[in-house]
């Protein structure tokens, strides 16, 4: 069969690649096309010739109202291709990531044009803009969904979904990257042999620029405390980064202290003694990993205010989320400052109690999102649907 999938961001290629593994399990005449990144494209070519890729994550992720505004043009563009390759290429199903801008767009014309339609990890209409839930009904096939508080939801709204765990415990406890000890990371990734906190900032250059700023003030005062004289700061490159894009903030004795690590975010958050974490997918991979965190998020206040008034949860954190209450303290807009950052993390290090209850909680994060196999699962429900659906 023939599969079209589109991801449109770090977290989507991740999840995307494992999925695509399982697909060529389940099917091994699997014929693929995605957009997506590195990862998704490293599957591709280990089990199919030619080129399956067609355009990168990284050419279109943008954050923030105020980004879709001004990038409004290039979207379009981008729409129009992603159609237009749909129409020549016939798939059999279009899967979508994730990226619900982009995607829901693409799960209207392509039902539109009479193509089956699977959506794997729902958008997150159970925060925000919940008109979107008739958009489900109406254009999407099957709808895989990946955190067990979503059934509620999803039965009271009455869509029809497929749970099968969530695909992030696979992605994290076989990572090559996680399985780095302390004294191998040190050694490939240059570091110093000394106690650091794990700084992410995010994988768009707008969360950079909103995080980067209070990290480094943060990073400062706590060297200036003499029990800290010592300690250091690596910040996990995004995938989709470059070292230019963090150099603007490694000026004056955080050049030495601060540290950019690409290519082993699992090693850097695992390896760390507490981390400072931007608000998404990389929370609940620190819940995983068993470090400490406080999760930061700063925006314009043109799109926060805007976010205050559409989003509807009581937490910005999956972890939060999963457990319906506070595992770990979440820093938003007007309290991300140094001093807030530089108290909670003392307090990780620090309190022993206090952080032997997060760990607590992580194990309870951990044990409501089920098993291993959920990327394989997924991907054997999605072919078994096909198959159903061509014997009707």
């Amino acid at each position: 069969m023939r599969y079209y999938i589109i991801a449109g961001e770090a977290s989507g290629d991740l999840h995307g690649s494992n999925l695509m593994k399982g697909l060529y399990h389940e099917d091994p005449q699997a014929d693929i096309r995605f957009w997506g990144g590195e990862m998704m494209d490293a599957v591709y070519r280990s089990n199919q010739d030619g080129k399956g890729l067609v355009r990168d994550y990284k050419e279109g992720a943008v954050i923030g109202f105020s980004q879709i505004f001004l990038h409004a043009r290039k979207f379009l563009r981008r729409f129009s291709d992603c159609c237009a390759d749909i129409l020549a290429w016939k798939p059999d199903v279009v899967i979508l990531i994730d990226y619900p801008g982009f995607n829901f767009r693409v799960a209207q014309f392509a039902h539109q044009h009479g193509f089956k339609v699977f959506y794997y990890i729902a958008p997150k209409v159970w925060a925000s803009r919940e008109s979107r839930v008739r958009k489900l009904k109406e254009y999407v096939d099957r709808l895989f969904i990946v955190f067990p508080f979503e059934k509620a939801y999803f039965d009271k709204k009455g869509v029809r979904y497929i749970y099968r765990g969530n695909p992030l415990i696979d992605a994290v406890d076989g990572s090559p990257s996680t399985a780095l000890s302390r004294e191998a990371f040190f050694r490939t990734a240059s570091l110093p042999d000394a106690p650091y906190v794990a700084i992410l900032a995010g994988s768009r250059k707008g969360e950079i620029a909103s995080m980067m700023p209070v990290c480094t003030a943060f990073a400062e005062k706590m060297l200036d405390l003499p029990a800290y004289a010592g300690w250091h700061f690596v910040i996990a490159g995004a995938p989709s980064r470059n070292p230019e894009d963090y150099a603007p903030y490694l000026t004056g004795r955080l050049q030495e202290r601060m540290h950019v690590v690409f290519g082993q975010t699992y090693a850097v958050i695992r390896h760390a003694r507490a981390a400072v974490v931007n608000s998404g997918t990389a929370s609940l991979e620190t819940c995983l990993l068993g470090t400490p965190q406080v999760v930061a998020y700063a925006g314009t206040p043109f799109n926060f205010n805007v976010g205050k008034h559409i989003i509807r949860v009581d937490f910005i954190s999956l972890g939060n989320l999963i457990l319906g209450r506070k595992a770990f303290r979440e820093l938003l807009q007007y309290y991300f400052t140094p001093e807030n950052v530089l108290s909670e993390v003392r307090r990780l290090v620090e309190d022993g109690p206090y952080r032997e209850k997060m760990l607590e909680d992580y194990a309870l994060i951990r044990q409501e999102l089920g098993g291993a196999g959920a990327s394989a699962a997924v991907a054997a429900s999605m072919t078994a649907c096909l198959r159903n659906s061509d014997n009707n």
